[in-house]
């Protein structure tokens, strides 16, 4: 499982977190696993039954402002609440919009050796901060050879084996007006609570290989708005050699699936040969798959109209039948 020490958190600097260590350095070899956080809440007061230790605690102006007040009201209880929150080795606490925190905090996390850090964010900005830059750090994620391009807002990745027309149909979508994201190394990360983003390797950029041609740069070429870094992967399409005597989906009454990460995407099997435009496949597909997002189904609609047929014409035929016996 993907794992970084307080350390490296605390070295981070381009996720804009603004964090700075204000006690418990004893404890910068803690680590964190887990893409969430928690906001300690009743935790403060002794209800610690619903208290995740691994992952990140972000302290607000509420939580400081209960603690200063119960600090006046009740000092043992507040002690005795903070070192029972701090016994259940926390990862660490994050105090936000820069606020000062107590001393009987200072002295707990020094006890047990928990980091507490502070940042000038906002409780409600540095929660969304943290939990992006959480799960790109340790969601899983995953490679795949293929091309991402976005037909229409739908995520299309492009697969099959090598040589079989990826890269070339991906570029007769640029010129349509379409997107480019990434093109033979697709980056792949899963984002909470089931959705797939992909992106490109950061080695290759924008740069296409075509066959023939050479390497050549998209964004270079087409401009700004030919590419885009990251897209929701919607639709999963395999291109694959003809073959003869194969029985290929002729209808689409069957949805097939593509299994990545843990996820199930549709996934449509397009057969390549010669004579066939599978640039115009592949984008009647992206339009296909937003109409089923919305809720219509053409092959659905197809078969619905064939059983109403059917069902009048045996209706027909049982009356024809009835007509013949009276006669």
């Amino acid at each position: 499982m993907p794992r970084f020490s307080i350390a490296d958190l605390l070295a981070e600097q381009g996720a804009d977190l603004d964090l700075e260590l204000v006690a418990g350095e004893g404890g910068l070899n803690r680590f964190v696993q887990v893409p969430r956080i928690q906001k300690p809440g009743l935790a403060l007061a002794g209800y610690t039954t619903n208290i995740h230790p691994d992952r990140i605690q972000v302290l607000g102006s509420t939580e400081l402002s209960y603690l200063q007040q119960l600090n006046s009201l009740a000092p043992d209880k507040s002690d005795r609440n903070l070192e029972l929150l701090c016994s259940l080795d926390v990862c660490c606490f994050i105090i936000t919009k820069s606020q000062q925190p107590p001393d009987n905090l200072l002295e707990a996390v020094e006890r047990n050796s928990i980091p507490l850090l502070r940042t000038h964010h906002q409780s409600s900005t540095f929660i969304s901060l943290i939990t992006q830059y959480l799960e790109e750090r340790l969601l899983p994620q995953t490679n795949i050879h293929g091309v991402l391009v976005d037909v229409l807002g739908v995520g299309v990745l492009l697969i099959g084996k090598s040589g079989i027309g990826k890269s070339e149909c991906a570029l007769d979508l640029v010129l349509r007006g379409h997107r480019l994201v990434a093109d033979d190394v697709v980056k792949v990360r899963l984002k909470l609570p089931s959705v797939l983003f992909g992106e490109r390797n950061e080695m290759l950029h924008y740069h296409m290989e075509i066959r023939g041609l050479g390497i050549i740069n998209i964004k270079h070429l087409f401009g700004v708005a030919s590419i885009r870094e990251r897209k929701k992967i919607d639709l999963v399409i395999e291109l694959a050699e003809w073959q003869e005597g194969e029985q290929y989906d002729r209808l689409g009454f069957d949805q097939q699936t593509y299994e990545l990460l843990g996820i199930k995407l549709p996934l449509q099997v397009i057969p390549v040969r010669q004579g066939r435009n599978i640039t115009s496949i592949v984008e009647v597909a992206a339009r296909n798959q937003l109409l089923k997002e919305m809720g219509y189904h053409s092959a659905a609609e197809f078969e619905e109209l064939l059983e109403k047929r059917m069902v009048e014409a045996a209706r027909l035929h049982s009356m024809n039948i009835i007509g013949d016996n009276l006669e």
